[in-house]
């Protein structure tokens, strides 16, 4: 009787615990450019999907979920060192992994 309980609560919380990791692993903010103290390579290498205003973007490069902004590049515009210039646009933003 002992060996039933254990496993049947196991079976139970493992989906749970799996369910709980994806999403606590998601932080509130998350750059793709290296030098940012927001960077996190193995959140990006599993792949995350941002959602803005109910529409998925693929141009992202910076979010912040607590704050609901995005950055994305300002079409073909680069600063003096070969960067997109960035513009903020605010909204409401969901992320998920892949």
């Amino acid at each position: 009787m002992t060996d039933t309980t254990p496993a049947s609560s196991a079976e139970v919380t493992a989906p749970e615990a799996a369910t709980a990791e994806t999403v606590s692993t998601l932080p509130d903010r998350l750059s793709i450019d290296p030098r940012s103290p927001h960077f996190a390579q193995h959140l990006l290498e599993r792949g995350i999907t941002i959602l803005f205003n109910g529409k998925e973007r693929f141009d992202v490069e910076e979010y912040c979920l607590s704050e609901g902004w995005i950055k994305v590049p300002a079409g073909k515009t680069v600063d003096r060192r070969g960067r997109p210039l960035l513009i903020k646009l605010k909204g409401q933003v969901q992320a998920s992994a892949r």
